[in-house]
């Protein structure tokens, strides 16, 4: 009973602060409360055995709506479970809920999802950013301990900081893809959630690996992430691309950062400077790519096979144009004509031929730098929560929330953002720690050590009973 009690007291919260939040799309309470009583019975033990978690609407789970935040896919229920869902099931995890987002992944505020945005629980007046937002919200807000999203220039590490918990992206095919709605396949990665780095480490360790069904995963082993934390961190070395730290860096965001820096170097570990040179170009690269693939990848929302299909439009290609002009919203429409347009006959080459040979020039500089250290440390953000609807009018302000995430999915590499700052209006901020290839240890390790060391306050009255 003590399971079912759990998630009882876990679906009245969620129930309780969604009307404020908006942080669920749909709260499955029938489907958790059986779930829970099954797992009850089991003989079986383990962290996450009865372990409540939320899931962004952009991941298949079988049988529950998975409306990516659009109202293309406002009708559609999954039928099945991606292979990130199987194995939570498998461990004995309990789906609560499907979290708001950024519609298809595309937006840093979640101010573009279809049925409203999340808000963020220090602030409901300020964003939780995106676009995996209502998960961050979801942890946030105490409702749940973890929940995945999905990363496909930062919107895990992001949203993170903005809400003062930690957000992973593992490296590109630690964790099967199988089941995650498509944005931008060469980028697109499931995340993780935690309010504590042990949380994360549970979760990661129980979905990563190898899967037969998503041929972009990789056949690495996984190590048991949460056993090894608490490892020393004396000796390791930090790089600090101290050029990034430029103009557009939100002076209390630069101040807490650097005084991560000290911070880190008190408990042991080595500082020093490194390089990245092309990842000023991030950005800019990322929203050619980025767009191009999401043109190819929503042009199967046509409203023939599932999903949304427009009244009144009795011929073909009429159909295609008035589903999509309905069913899409504008940010989604507004990349949709960027991929076309950098694919299109004539500017293949200027852009996204180009892009694709400054990608591979920005992991490049990574590789390099691992040479020099063992992690990268940023800030996450360079900027705290803010208003709804400050940026809503100015796309490049929106795009360059992303400016220190970007680089990371563009590189494959894994990185993580862990709260290291309150700002002067009460506001998280976080710093990220980027790594090798593989080396999701390395940086849970970090990030638990200066969490544990350097813990934040947090604001109990905004958090579930």
């Amino acid at each position: 009973m003590e399971i079912r009690t759990n998630i009882e007291q876990t679906l009245d919260n969620a129930e309780r602060l969604n009307p404020e939040l908006n942080s669920f799309l749909s709260i499955q309470r029938e489907h958790a409360l059986q779930r829970a009583d099954a797992v009850g019975r089991l003989d079986s033990t383990g962290p996450l055995k009865g372990f409540p978690i939320a899931i962004k609407d952009n991941i298949c789970t079988k049988g529950m709506p998975t409306t990516c935040g659009s109202r293309i896919l406002g009708n559609y229920r999954a039928q099945y479970d991606a292979t990130a869902i199987e194995r939570l099931n498998e461990a004995g995890a309990i789906v609560i809920g499907k979290t708001n987002m950024d519609e298809f992944a595309m937006g840093s505020s979640n101010e573009n999802s279809a049925f409203g945005p999340a808000k963020n629980p220090w602030d409901t007046s300020r964003v939780p950013g995106g676009s995996s937002g209502g998960s961050a919200v979801a942890v946030a807000s105490g409702v749940v301990r973890a929940a995945l999203g999905s990363e496909t220039g930062g919107s895990v590490r992001q949203p993170a900081s903005l809400c003062g918990i930690v957000g992973l992206k593992p490296t590109y095919g630690r964790i099967s893809r199988y089941g995650l709605v498509a944005f931008a396949s060469s980028l697109d990665s499931i995340g993780i959630f935690g309010q504590t780095t042990e949380d994360v480490a549970h979760v990661l360790g129980t979905i990563a690996g190898r899967d037969p069904r998503d041929s972009t995963s990789a056949d690495v082993a996984v190590p048991d992430y949460a056993a090894s934390l608490g490892a020393d961190i004396a000796g390791k070395t930090i790089g600090v691309p101290r050029s990034l730290f430029a103009e557009g860096l939100n002076e209390e965001v630069r101040a807490s950062v650097e005084a991560s820096i000290d911070n880190f170097r008190n408990l042991g570990a080595t500082i020093v400077d490194v390089e990245v040179p092309h990842a000023k170009y991030g950005i800019a690269v990322y929203y050619i790519i980025a767009t191009a693939e999401a043109s190819s990848n929503l042009a199967r929302y046509d409203g023939v096979r599932y999903g949304f299909r427009a009244e009144d439009a009795p011929e073909l290609r009429q159909m295609y144009s008035k589903t999509r002009e309905e069913g899409f919203g504008e940010e989604v429409k507004r990349r949709i004509m960027l991929g076309t347009y950098v694919l299109s006959s004539g500017y293949y080459d200027a852009y996204y031929s180009k892009a694709q040979k400054v990608r591979a020039m920005v992991k490049r500089d990574y590789i390099n730098a691992f040479t020099k250290c063992d992690t990268i440390l940023t800030p996450t953000s360079p900027d705290i929560a803010f208003k709804l609807g400050e940026r809503s009018d100015d796309p490049l302000a929106m795009y360059l929330s992303d400016i220190y995430t970007v680089s990371a999915n563009l590189a494959g590499i894994p990185a993580i953002s862990v709260p290291c700052g309150i700002s002067t209006e009460g506001l998280p901020i976080g710093l990220q720690l980027m790594g090798n290839f593989w080396q999701e240890q390395l940086l849970l390790n970090l990030a638990h050590t200066y969490q544990s060391t350097h813990p934040l306050p947090t604001k109990p009255e905004l958090h579930a009973e």
